[in-house]
């Protein structure tokens, strides 16, 4: 195994790592709001575990991020391809923004939903303007994750 396939794959494991950290985290602030909600009114639970659900699509950017690396690379449906250094600390950084922006914008996006939740829990009608809220973070979750792809799959092997 070469040095620059060591780079490949650590960019394809931040991906994963750090994007499903940030949706573990958020998934989890959005939840103990929705336990709470669900507490005191089981009838909003669908509503409140939609809420709950948003943070957890950055885990999902990231994984499809290390995906299309480890297919990149030849470890998924074929074999190894010989990554030089250079090429492999180019996957590395192409790997970066889902891992960062993921997992930042997973813990924004779950404090952000655990506060919609709390708005459906005193005015449920107000549901669709509750869910721009989080919706305006993931935002920033798909560009970053728009750019990984582009630039994953734009780096020749």
């Amino acid at each position: 195994m070469t040095l620059g396939m060591v780079y490949a794959l650590l960019g394809a494991a931040l991906a994963v790592l750090l994007a499903g950290a940030g949706s573990s985290i958020g998934v989890g602030i959005a939840g103990r709001a929705a336990a709470g909600v669900v507490t005191e009114d089981p009838s909003k639970f669908a509503k409140v575990l939609i809420m709950q659900l948003l943070p957890g699509t950055q885990g999902i950017y990231g994984l499809l991020v290390g995906f299309i690396t480890l297919s990149k690379i030849g470890l998924l449906g074929g074999g190894a391809a010989n990554v030089d250094t250079n090429t492999g600390l180019l996957i590395l950084a192409a790997c970066l923004p889902i891992a960062v922006v993921g997992l930042i914008s997973g813990r924004a996006q779950g404090q952000t939903s655990a506060a919609s939740i709390g708005i459906v829990a005193k005015k449920p009608d107000q549901f669709g303007k509750a869910m721009l809220f989080p919706a305006m973070v993931e935002t920033y979750a798909i560009l970053a994750l728009l750019i990984s792809i582009l630039s994953v799959t734009a780096i020749d092997i």
